[in-house]
């Protein structure tokens, strides 16, 4: 179930976009209710268009049509201005806690319907890490990516050969940073348990997503 909690914080999607992606965060605070009264906030001037509590509570703060503020700097598939062209999903966790279980299940219910609205392939669901992976790492590493990918909520790779790192990574959206930083963005949504440099198993993992998931095959607009 859903409920209306409208947030004055949003705007027109510039250039008459429409949403080709989910941003899916962590809200870093101690509480959903103390999450909730900032992206509500005018004077804080952040939203997102959803607002998942803990018991799987689900609120609607803006409209999906509307441009919410949520993405901030960055850039997915070559572009910036995410907040014109994506929707985004709050997660009430303080970034260091498990996420629990009703919340999950009410992530995929609310995933499954904006997919659909929007004809939205998988991989068109991506991290707040992954568009701006030089200063944001939510929804961090105790989210469970595999299990939205088992669902057709998200993508998931298999190890294949490994091939040049850094430009399979830009193939499957990534923004053309340096090595370490998308390692780093990398690891923390797929491999979030491992340490050390750049190893084989980062490189066949990336081919896999470049090869399966290109940006062309996304049908994000160019």
């Amino acid at each position: 179930m859903i409920r209306a909690h409208p947030s004055p914080n949003f705007g027109d999607r510039r250039g008459g976009q429409r949403p080709e992606l989910v941003v899916l965060h962590y809200t870093a605070m101690a509480s959903c209710a103390e999450a909730l009264e900032r992206l509500c906030d005018p004077t804080a001037e952040v939203s997102a268009h959803y607002l998942i509590d803990t018991d799987g509570t689900v609120l609607s703060l803006v409209a999906e049509e509307a441009r919410a503020w949520h993405a901030g700097a960055g850039e997915w598939a070559g572009r910036g201005d995410v907040n014109s062209r994506s929707i985004g999903v709050e997660l009430a966790n303080p970034g260091d806690q498990p996420f629990a279980a009703p919340q999950m299940l009410a992530l995929e219910g609310l995933l499954r319907g904006i997919v659909a609205r929007w004809a939205l392939p998988p991989q068109a669901v991506i991290g707040h890490s992954d568009m701006a992976p030089d200063r944001k790492a939510d929804p961090g590493p105790r989210f469970d990516w595999r299990r939205l990918a088992l669902a057709g909520l998200s993508v998931w790779p298999e190890a294949g050969t490994p091939g040049d790192f850094a430009a399979d990574l830009r193939a499957f959206g990534y923004p053309d940073l340096p090595p370490e930083t998308l390692l780093a963005a990398f690891r923390l949504r797929f491999r979030p348990w491992a340490t050390g440099p750049l190893d084989d198993t980062d490189r066949a993992l990336a081919a896999d997503l470049a090869r399966r998931f290109p940006v062309d095959a996304n049908r994000l607009r160019a």
